[in-house]
């Protein structure tokens, strides 16, 4: 009677959920196993084969489990790198043609051979045809991104997600009703405008609400969400499943949203209430026992997995004898197309509650839980593959002669560098009087060097009425910070200027009077603003990361800049952005006759010839440089990239690094390496972050 109370009650169930994931997936993340699995299991355990605390036909279970699905879906589509699409656009069709085609024709091979019908043979084909990439920040952590074989592989994703979701629409739509010729054309037909609607209608709406809105990002959260269940019922109108409107709804509006805080806050609300409800949902599905007894549904399932990797792993190969890779790219492309997660479960899960009018599914329990082992499987095996065979991937020889060489204070608004240097500003927001006197130290050793100047901000946030006495104190105590900053700023012979910003927004207010006084760099203190309230709301450092025109650096000052003698600098690949953190860290080591250290951590499966390239051409940049400043190269053989970081800077007097960050399909946050150093890091550090492009 208690547990039935429980399964009934909303708010317990809801709670229930809740406790599972706050709890459950740090403490599978800490085994390296990822957290999705622990929601699955946690899904078996409170099921109805287990505690039955929880079921899967309840209203609370359903409503956030579907918003889950079809959020799943939009963040897949919001995440798809459309830049990288169109720059590999040919190869990007070709390889996703093959990567689509080959598992696809195999899964109707084993639906054939277990004896499903052809309709059931096809969906199942078209859930092994999709891919997702859930090792793609490894690759990005490793740098080579740029290469072509894994640019290759992202741009195909938009092909197959987009052509497994067209698939599943079919057989759902074959399934439910009677099959003819004109249901089909009807149905296609359809699609194709529902398709051209959303993709073109909401990437229009989407920039002109953007537009008018300004800076209202509450509005354009509740915009895109919107968008969101829009499309979904639009969907569900035309006669699709839901997911896939939530798909197309991702695709509209990602050029909207780019790298916005908004898209932050949306990935941020799935990512830790919708997206987990579903992956407990479908552990709630999951009827091991049965599973257990029936030897034809284990056997369904090792032949699934089986066709699945065999098949990704041949698409693989035809890419490599068309355009002509080597094996290790065609091992990468393979092992970052093997993953099964977003369109495989969400797909699976609607083939399994579709119904037709004679009450059957469209795909069996055993299809259902072959495809939840066949995410488990991959989940694990795609990154393992991935982080083996990614760090033998060579960058091409252009980026590191050409591209590496430029730099913020080299390019800046088209100037060369003698005319950047007579106008190189750095702007300063202070408000905290016990860190200021370092910042204001920073600014102006690197001002100084540049033989610019500096520009000292005070914000004070807005009140509804401008006579205010609070306002007028506030504005009283900017005006004695930045007093305190002139007089600080005069001991090294730079130029300063001072700022008063009434705004509602600080951060805004920042990029703003930045952007006035053309500034070339921002020097930021450490925000403290952490936790649940900064994943929501975002904070400052955040927003100026993402509204500045220059670079951001973040400082955590443990002692005076001018006493800085030994810096280190983490080099994990030889892009632009990674250099440009070297060259800060070399103006600062020429003002103060410093020595830099640029250390790069390599796993221990990378061959030597890959070390030798890489520090040839690190070393021939260093060289190239135009400062006197005594800098070294250090290779570090290690695994573990942040340990090695954080040992070798317990000999340093300052840190530089970049500011990067991680997500996969989800929105499901990755552990970064520079956020386990920040944390570990005891000496003072430079966070730099690139101007949004």
């Amino acid at each position: 009677m208690a547990s039935n109370v429980l399964i009934d009650s909303p708010i317990i169930a809801f709670t229930i959920l809740l406790t599972v994931i706050f709890t459950v997936p740090p403490i599978f993340e800490r085994f390296k196993i990822p957290g999705l699995v622990g929601l699955l299991v946690a899904g078996v355990v409170l099921g109805q084969n287990g505690l039955k605390l929880l079921d899967s036909n309840s209203d609370t279970v359903r409503l956030l489990s579907d918003i889950g699905k079809v959020y799943l879906m939009f963040v897949a589509g919001l995440e798809i790198d459309l830049k990288q699409f169109r720059k590999t656009k040919n190869k990007s069709i070709g390889f996703g043609t093959f990567t689509f085609l080959v598992p696809l024709i195999a899964g109707i091979c084993v639906g054939r051979f277990f004896d499903f019908g052809w309709n059931a043979s096809v969906l199942i084909g078209s859930l092994l045809a999709s891919h997702t990439l859930l090792a793609y920040p490894i690759v990005s952590r490793l740098g080579v991104v740029m290469n072509e074989a894994v640019t290759v592989t992202v741009g195909a994703t938009i092909f197959t997600d987009t052509g497994a979701l067209l698939v599943l629409a079919i057989c759902v739509g074959i399934h439910q009703g009677e099959f003819t010729a004109l249901s089909l054309i009807t149905l296609l037909g359809g699609l194709a405008i529902y398709s051209v609607l959303v993709l073109f209608g909401f990437d229009w709406a989407g920039k002109e609400f953007f537009r008018r809105s300004g800076d209202e990002q509450s509005n354009q959260f509740l915009f895109i969400l919107l968008a969101l269940f829009l499309a979904s019922v639009g969907a569900q109108i035309v006669g699709v499943e839901k997911i896939v409107g939530a798909f197309l709804a991702g695709l509209a509006v990602n050029d909207v949203v780019g790298r916005s805080p908004v898209k932050e806050k949306i990935e941020f609300i799935g990512s830790v209430l919708f997206i987990p409800c579903f992956f407990v949902d479908m552990g709630l599905l999951i009827n091991i026992p049965a599973f257990i007894q029936t030897l034809s549904s284990v056997w369904l399932t090792v032949v699934i997995v089986t066709a699945l990797i065999g098949s990704k792993f041949i698409a693989a190969l035809l890419a490599k004898l068309v355009y002509r890779y080597s094996n290790v790219e065609m091992l990468t492309m393979w092992s970052l197309s093997l993953p099964q997660v977003a369109a495989t479960l969400a797909a699976a899960l609607v083939g399994y509650q579709t119904l037709n009018p004679a009450g059957e599914r469209l795909i069996s329990e055993g299809v259902l839980n072959s495809v939840i082992v066949l995410m488990l499987v991959t989940s694990i095996l795609g990154p393992l593959i991935t982080a083996r065979f990614a760090v033998l991937l060579q960058m091409p020889q252009t980026d590191f002669e050409t591209e590496s060489l430029l730099t913020w204070w080299e390019s800046y608004e088209g100037q060369p560098l003698e005319k950047a240097q007579n106008s190189f500003t750095v702007v300063v927001p202070i408000y905290n009087p016990q860190t200021q006197v370092y910042l204001i130290e920073l600014a102006a050793l690197i001002a100084h060097h540049q033989s610019g100047k500096i520009v000292t901000l005070a914000v004070s946030k807005a009140h509804v009425h401008m006579d205010d006495p609070q306002l007028g104190i506030a504005l009283h105590q900017s005006q004695q910070r930045l007093k305190l900053a002139k007089e600080i700023s005069q001991e090294f012979h730079v130029q300063v200027s001072t700022a008063i910003r009434i705004d509602d927004d600080i951060a805004l207010a920042i990029s703003r009077t930045s952007r006035e006084q053309n500034a070339s760099l921002i020097v930021m203190g450490w925000s403290r603003t952490t936790g649940l309230r900064a994943r929501l709301f975002g904070n400052v450092i955040d927003s100026v990361f993402w509204s500045s025109h220059c670079p951001v650096a973040v400082t955590r000052l443990v002692s005076s800049p001018k006493t800085i003698k030994k810096i280190l600098v983490p080099i994990g690949d030889l892009r632009p952005q990674t250099i440009s953190a070297w060259r800060f860290a070399e103006m600062l080591a020429d003002v103060n006759q410093a020595e830099v250290v640029l250390i790069h951590v390599c796993n221990r499966n990378t061959p030597s010839n890959l070390v030798e390239q890489f520090t040839t051409q690190l070393s021939d940049i260093v060289a190239k440089s135009q400062l006197q400043v005594k800098t070294n190269i250090q290779i570090i053989i290690n695994d573990d990239v942040a340990k090695a970081i954080i040992r070798e800077a317990e000999a340093f007097d300052l840190a530089v690094l970049r500011s990067v960050r991680y997500r996969t399909t989800g929105g499901l946050a990755v552990s970064q390496v520079t956020t386990e150093v920040i944390e570990e890091l005891t000496c003072s550090i430079v966070l730099l972050g690139e101007a949004h492009l």
